[in-house]
Protein backbone atom coordinates (compact mmCIF):
# COMPACT_ATOMS: atom_id res chain seq x y z
CA UNK A 1 0.00 0.00 0.00
CA UNK A 2 1.21 3.36 -0.70
CA UNK A 3 2.27 6.14 1.46
CA UNK A 4 -0.39 8.68 2.21
CA UNK A 5 2.44 11.05 2.47
CA UNK A 6 5.60 10.98 -0.66
CA UNK A 7 7.85 13.36 -0.87
CA UNK A 8 8.09 12.82 -4.75
CA UNK A 9 4.70 13.17 -5.61
CA UNK A 10 3.12 15.31 -7.72
CA UNK A 11 -0.04 17.04 -7.32
CA UNK A 12 -1.37 15.42 -9.94
CA UNK A 13 -0.23 12.31 -8.28
CA UNK A 14 -2.09 13.45 -5.08
CA UNK A 15 -5.44 14.01 -6.80
CA UNK A 16 -5.40 10.91 -8.31
CA UNK A 17 -4.61 9.36 -5.23
CA UNK A 18 -7.29 11.40 -3.75
CA UNK A 19 -9.75 10.55 -6.28
CA UNK A 20 -9.30 6.82 -6.32
CA UNK A 21 -9.69 6.74 -2.47
CA UNK A 22 -12.86 8.85 -2.33
CA UNK A 23 -14.31 6.50 -5.01
CA UNK A 24 -13.64 3.35 -3.40
CA UNK A 25 -15.13 5.05 0.27
CA UNK A 26 -18.50 6.01 -1.80
CA UNK A 27 -18.11 2.17 -3.32
CA UNK A 28 -18.28 1.79 0.56
CA UNK A 29 -20.75 3.86 1.47
CA UNK A 30 -23.44 2.40 -1.52
CA UNK A 31 -22.69 -0.71 -0.02
CA UNK A 32 -23.71 0.30 3.28
CA UNK A 33 -26.51 1.78 2.35
CA UNK A 34 -28.14 -1.74 0.34
CA UNK A 35 -27.34 -3.35 4.02
CA UNK A 36 -28.93 -1.08 5.92
CA UNK A 37 -31.83 -0.79 3.92
CA UNK A 38 -32.55 -4.15 3.72
CA UNK A 39 -31.63 -5.04 7.00
CA UNK A 40 -34.68 -1.69 7.36
CA UNK A 41 -36.76 -3.65 5.39
CA UNK A 42 -36.69 -7.03 6.82
CA UNK A 43 -37.55 -5.40 10.11
CA UNK A 44 -40.40 -3.59 9.08
CA UNK A 45 -41.61 -6.24 7.04
CA UNK A 46 -41.43 -8.69 10.43
CA UNK A 47 -43.38 -6.27 11.94
CA UNK A 48 -46.14 -6.25 9.17
CA UNK A 49 -46.21 -10.48 9.58
CA UNK A 50 -46.70 -10.30 13.20
CA UNK A 51 -49.36 -7.33 12.58
CA UNK A 52 -51.25 -9.77 10.06
CA UNK A 53 -50.72 -12.86 11.83
CA UNK A 54 -52.64 -11.32 14.91
CA UNK A 55 -55.29 -9.51 12.84
CA UNK A 56 -56.09 -12.84 11.28
CA UNK A 57 -56.29 -14.56 14.87
CA UNK A 58 -57.85 -11.90 16.18
CA UNK A 59 -60.94 -12.01 13.85
CA UNK A 60 -62.88 -14.75 14.76
CA UNK A 61 -62.88 -13.96 18.04
CA UNK A 62 -63.83 -10.43 17.26
CA UNK A 63 -66.81 -11.63 15.13
CA UNK A 64 -67.95 -13.55 18.04
CA UNK A 65 -67.30 -11.46 20.70
CA UNK A 66 -69.79 -8.94 17.99
CA UNK A 67 -72.61 -11.15 17.98
CA UNK A 68 -72.09 -11.58 21.60
CA UNK A 69 -72.83 -8.03 23.08
CA UNK A 70 -75.39 -8.07 20.20
CA UNK A 71 -77.63 -10.51 21.91
CA UNK A 72 -77.04 -9.43 25.30
CA UNK A 73 -77.85 -6.41 24.45
CA UNK A 74 -80.95 -7.00 22.45
CA UNK A 75 -81.77 -8.45 25.83
CA UNK A 76 -82.45 -5.18 26.82
CA UNK A 77 -83.58 -2.97 23.71
CA UNK A 78 -85.02 -4.67 20.04
CA UNK A 79 -82.36 -6.21 18.15
CA UNK A 80 -81.68 -4.11 15.33
CA UNK A 81 -81.28 -1.20 18.16
CA UNK A 82 -78.76 -3.40 19.85
CA UNK A 83 -77.20 -4.54 16.20
CA UNK A 84 -76.80 -0.76 15.25
CA UNK A 85 -74.92 0.36 18.80
CA UNK A 86 -72.69 -2.45 18.75
CA UNK A 87 -71.69 -1.63 14.87
CA UNK A 88 -71.36 1.69 15.41
CA UNK A 89 -68.70 1.14 18.35
CA UNK A 90 -67.00 -1.11 16.34
CA UNK A 91 -66.70 0.90 13.70
CA UNK A 92 -65.20 3.60 16.26
CA UNK A 93 -62.66 1.38 17.33
CA UNK A 94 -61.58 -0.11 13.66
CA UNK A 95 -61.09 3.76 12.99
CA UNK A 96 -58.89 4.08 16.83
CA UNK A 97 -56.66 1.10 15.41
CA UNK A 98 -56.26 2.06 11.59
CA UNK A 99 -55.03 5.76 13.46
CA UNK A 100 -52.83 4.15 15.93
CA UNK A 101 -51.05 2.30 12.97
CA UNK A 102 -50.32 4.32 10.49
CA UNK A 103 -49.10 6.74 12.86
CA UNK A 104 -46.87 3.48 14.36
CA UNK A 105 -45.50 3.71 10.12
CA UNK A 106 -44.98 6.67 9.72
CA UNK A 107 -42.58 6.20 12.42
CA UNK A 108 -40.33 3.44 11.12
CA UNK A 109 -38.22 4.74 8.52
CA UNK A 110 -36.78 2.94 5.58
CA UNK A 111 -33.95 5.44 4.48
CA UNK A 112 -30.40 4.27 5.44
CA UNK A 113 -30.46 7.19 7.91
CA UNK A 114 -26.54 6.21 9.38
CA UNK A 115 -25.34 5.73 5.71
CA UNK A 116 -26.27 9.27 4.63
CA UNK A 117 -25.02 10.72 7.49
CA UNK A 118 -21.68 8.86 6.97
CA UNK A 119 -21.95 10.29 3.10
CA UNK A 120 -22.07 13.73 4.40
CA UNK A 121 -18.87 13.38 6.80
CA UNK A 122 -17.27 12.08 4.10
CA UNK A 123 -18.19 14.76 1.41
CA UNK A 124 -17.28 17.55 4.26
CA UNK A 125 -13.75 15.26 4.69
CA UNK A 126 -13.56 15.56 0.95
CA UNK A 127 -13.87 18.96 0.76
CA UNK A 128 -11.00 19.88 3.26
CA UNK A 129 -8.74 17.84 1.78
CA UNK A 130 -9.35 19.09 -1.42
CA UNK A 131 -7.78 23.05 0.20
Amino acid sequence: MRAYLDEDASIGDLISRLSEQAGGLIRDEVQLAKTEMSQNAKRAGKGIGLLAAGAALGYAGLLAAIATCIILLALVVKLWIAALVITGIVIAAALLLVMLGRNAMRRQSLAPTHTLETIREDVEWARAQMK
